[in-house]
């Protein structure tokens, strides 16, 4: 029998899956948990649509990402940090505070989980470090980091 799920099934499939079950398995287990409908004209009708309208919103994300991408692509972002008089910080560098300075600057907001710095940055400089806008997106940029003027 074919079916539609309705919610993921664990060790079946995902939601809005078309599958082939056993029909006693469907009547007894799927339909009464409500996790599955009987796949027919209409419901298929409906996956397709809502497959539709995913696509164009993740086609949507893809190319605003892509053009966050450009205007960001390398621009410098300014940190100014307390450090000695060797140029040595007092800590390092997060990017919790790099996701900050980037959005006062360029007014993109970027969350800080999506930034790679790479290694600690502990010394004053220019560093390069890349940021992951979207699945398969990522720009790269510089951050100078000087210190602060007392």
């Amino acid at each position: 029998m074919k079916v539609v799920l309705l919610k993921d099934v664990k060790n079946i499939g995902k939601r809005d899956e078309i599958l082939n079950v056993s029909d006693g398995y469907a009547r007894n287990f799927l339909f009464p948990q409500r996790l599955a409908v009987e796949a027919k004209a209409g419901t298929l009708k409906e996956i397709e649509k809502k497959r539709a309208a995913q696509d164009a919103r993740e086609a949507e994300a893809l190319a605003e990402a892509q053009a966050k991408a450009e205007l960001l692509k390398g621009k410098v972002v300014e940190l100014k940090i307390k450090c000695g008089s060797q140029g040595r910080l007092y800590g390092s560098v997060t990017a919790a505070e790099v996701a900050e300075a980037l959005e006062k600057q360029y007014g993109y907001p970027v969350d800080k989980r999506k930034i790679d710095l790479g290694d600690p940055i502990r010394e004053v400089g220019v560093r390069d470090f890349s940021i992951r806008l979207y699945s398969g997106v990522t720009t790269s940029m510089k951050l100078r980091v000087s210190p602060l003027e007392k």
